[in-house]
C-alpha cells in the first residue's frame, strides 16, 4: 500500500473520525499515524535507521525522512543513524556534536505484514489517548457522586458505565448483600481514580462514610451552603450509622434541618442506603458533652476522659448497659468511630466496685509502709491521699486538717514516709547499678531512681543510650492499625511520664552530649512560632 495523491487527504478524514469517535484530539491520531509510517519504513530500510515521518495537517502528504546524528568518536555505535564529525563534514559546513543530518528518503510500499503492524500502532496510542482523556477527565472527580449504570458482575465486583469510562465496585465496597442486574441505575461515591497498567480505574463504594455525607450534602441546602457543617460520620453499612453535625448560624437547628419535615431529608438517604438507620448527633466541642450525645439512646451518669492516652471512661446506669453497648457492641462501637476515642463502658454498680478496690489498695500502701492501723489509713485515702510523696512531701497544713492529726503527728507520718522513700531510692539504685548503669544517666536531673531502674531492666545503661530513645518508647502511646488503635507501652509509663516531658528528657540529653545545638533549636523554634502565627493570621 502505498500513500499516493489520491489517499492523502483520507488519511486525515480517517484521523477526524477516528478522533470524532473516540473524543480525542485528531492530531493525537495523525501522530500515531506517523509512528506508524516510520516503523513500517524501518521495517523496509532497516531497523537501525532512524527513519522519521511527518504528515501535513493540510494536505495530508506524508514526507519520510532519515535523520543522522553527530556524536563523539568514543561515542559511536549506531552506524546507520550516528556518524562522527569528520564523518558529517561532507554532508554539513562546521558540524559539531549533536547536529543532525536530515534528507528525503522515497516512501515505502506497505505490504499485508506492515499494514496490520501499522494498524496496531494506531489502535495502541488511540487507546492510550482514551485512558489518558478518561483519567483527566475524572481525576478530579473523586470523592463526589456519581450515577452510572450496571453493565455486568464479575465475581461480585460490579462494573458501572459511569458515562465516558467504566468503574468498578468492590464486593466489600456493596452495602449488605445488595445485588445488581445489568441496566440497573446505580448511584456511587468515587472513592479513587488511579492510573494503571491496563488503564485508568475508577474505584466507586457505596460503604464510605463519605457517601453519606455527600448524600446528606445532596439533600440538605444548608449543609452545601455551609451554614451546616459535617464533622463527623461513623458507619455500619447497611444497618446503622451516626452522623455529627453543627450549625453556624444560631437560628437554625442542625439535627432538624438533617431531619427535614416530617423526616423527608433523612428518609431519602436512609432509602438510597438500603433501610440504614441513621442517628443525627450535636457535635460539641467538649468530648465528654460530645460523647454523652454520640452514645444516643443510653443515658450516661458518668464520663472520665484520658485525654493523653485518647481514651474515655463512661459510667451508665445498670439497666442502660445494654442498650448504651447495642446489639454486637454496635453502639459503643459507632460512638467510638465517631468520637476518635477508646470508650471503655462500665455500670454504675462496677464502677463503684472499682472505686472501693482503688480505696483497700491505697489503704494497705499506708498501712503496710507507714505502720498505720486501718481507721488512720482509711482517713489518708478519704482526704485525696493516694501515694507515699503526697504525704511525704505536702504542705504540713494538709495534714493538720484531718481529725486527730496535730503537728507531731503530722512530722511523724512525713518522716516515716521520707524515709521509706529514701529506703527504696537506694534500693533501686544499687539494683541499677548491678546491672550496669552508668552515672551520666545517674546524674541526670528529673530521673528518680525508680526510673533509672527500669530504664536499666530494658537495657538502657548511658545517657547515649537515653538520647538515642523515642519520645513514645518512654512515655507510651497509641497506634492505629487497620482502623484500631493500638497501645505501645512506655518504659517509664508507669511513672505518670507525659509524652511532653518525655520530648524534652531526650532532647536535653542531646543537648548535654553535644548532638543539638541549643542555639540552632532555638533559631527553629522561632521559626515555626513565626510560621504558626502567620497562618492564624491568614485564618
Amino acid at each position: 500500500m502505498a500513500i499516493t495523491s489520491a489517499n492523502q487527504l483520507e488519511l486525515l478524514q480517517t484521523a477526524e473520525a477516528v478522533a470524532r469517535e473516540k473524543m480525542i484530539d485528531p492530531s493525537l491520531v495523525v501522530e500515531a499515524m506517523e509512528e506508524s509510517l516510520a516503523r513500517a519504513a524501518r521495517s523496509r530500510y532497516g531497523a537501525e535507521m532512524d527513519i522519521r515521518v511527518s504528515i501535513d495537517r493540510k494536505t495530508g502528504k506524508a514526507t519520510f525522512t532519515r535523520v543522522r546524528t553527530v556524536v563523539e568518536d568514543d561515542e559511536l555505535e549506531n552506524y546507520q543513524a550516528e556518524f562522527t564529525v569528520d564523518q558529517a563534514k561532507q554532508y554539513l559546513e562546521d558540524p559539531k556534536v549533536g547536529d543532525q543530518f536530515i534528507e528525503e528518503v522515497p516512501p515505502v510500499e506497505m505490504g499485508r505484514i506492515a499494514a496490520q503492524s501499522a494498524k496496531q500502532v494506531i489502535l495502541q496510542k488511540v487507546r492510550e489517548a482514551e485512558r489518558d482523556r478518561q483519567f483527566e477527565e475524572f481525576k478530579d472527580r473523586a470523592g463526589t457522586i456519581i450515577n452510572g449504570v450496571v453493565k455486568r458482575e464479575e465475581y461480585g465486583n460490579v462494573i458501572v458505565d459511569v458515562g465516558r469510562g467504566e468503574g468498578i465496585l468492590r464486593r466489600n465496597e456493596k452495602i449488605g448483600r445488595e445485588s445488581y442486574r445489568p441496566n440497573d441505575r446505580i448511584r456511587c461515591y468515587i472513592k479513587d481514580v488511579r492510573r494503571e497498567t491496563r488503564g485508568p480505574q475508577i474505584f466507586l463504594s457505596r460503604t464510605a462514610p463519605e457517601f453519606m455525607a455527600e448524600l446528606f450534602k445532596m439533600e440538605v441546602p444548608e449543609i452545601y451552603d455551609g451554614i451546616i457543617e459535617i464533622k463527623a460520620v461513623a458507619r455500619d453499612p447497611g444497618s446503622r450509622a451516626k452522623i455529627a453535625v453543627i450549625s453556624y448560624d444560631g437560628s437554625i437547628d442542625p439535627v432538624g434541618a438533617c431531619v427535614g419535615m416530617r423526616g423527608s431529608r433523612v428518609q431519602a438517604v436512609v432509602n438510597e442506603l438500603q433501610g440504614e438507620k441513621i442517628d443525627i448527633i450535636p457535635w460539641n466541642e467538649d468530648q465528654p458533652t460530645f460523647l454523652v450525645n454520640a452514645l444516643q439512646p443510653a443515658e450516661v451518669s458518668k464520663v472520665v476522659l484520658d485525654e493523653e492516652a485518647g481514651k474515655i471512661e463512661v459510667v451508665v446506669p445498670d439497666e442502660q448497659l445494654s442498650l448504651a453497648i447495642g446489639r454486637r457492641g454496635q453502639n459503643v462501637r459507632l460512638a467510638s468511630q465517631l468520637t476518635a476515642l477508646d470508650i471503655d463502658i462500665m455500670t454504675e454498680a462496677e464502677e463503684s466496685e472499682r472505686r472501693q478496690k482503688e480505696f483497700e489498695e491505697r489503704t494497705k500502701l499506708f498501712m503496710d509502709t507507714l505502720d498505720l492501723d486501718e481507721f488512720f489509713a482509711q482517713l489518708l485515702v478519704s482526704e485525696g491521699f493516694s501515694n507515699l510523696e503526697e504525704v511525704a512531701y505536702v504542705e504540713i497544713d494538709e495534714l493538720l486538717v484531718i481529725d486527730g492529726v496535730d503537728e507531731d503527728t503530722a512530722a511523724e507520718l512525713q518522716a516515716r514516709a521520707r524515709d521509706f522513700i529514701e529506703e527504696q531510692n537506694r534500693k533501686a539504685l544499687e539494683a541499677a547499678r548491678a546491672l550496669g548503669v552508668e552515672d551520666s544517666l545517674v546524674e541526670f536531673e528529673g530521673l528518680t531512681p525508680q526510673m533509672i531502674e527500669a530504664l536499666a531492666k530494658d537495657g538502657v545503661l548511658t545517657l547515649e543510650d537515653f538520647a538515642t530513645c523515642a519520645d513514645w518508647e518512654l512515655a507510651g502511646g497509641w497506634t492505629t492499625s487497620e482502623g484500631e488503635r493500638i497501645k505501645d507501652d512506655g518504659i517509664l509509663e508507669p511513672f505518670g511520664l507525659s509524652l511532653e516531658e518525655a520530648q524534652d528528657f531526650v532532647m536535653t540529653a542531646r543537648i548535654i552530649l553535644g548532638w543539638v545545638d541549643p542555639a540552632e533549636l532555638a533559631a527553629d523554634e522561632e521559626a515555626e512560632e513565626d510560621v504558626t502565627e502567620t497562618e492564624e493570621a491568614e485564618a
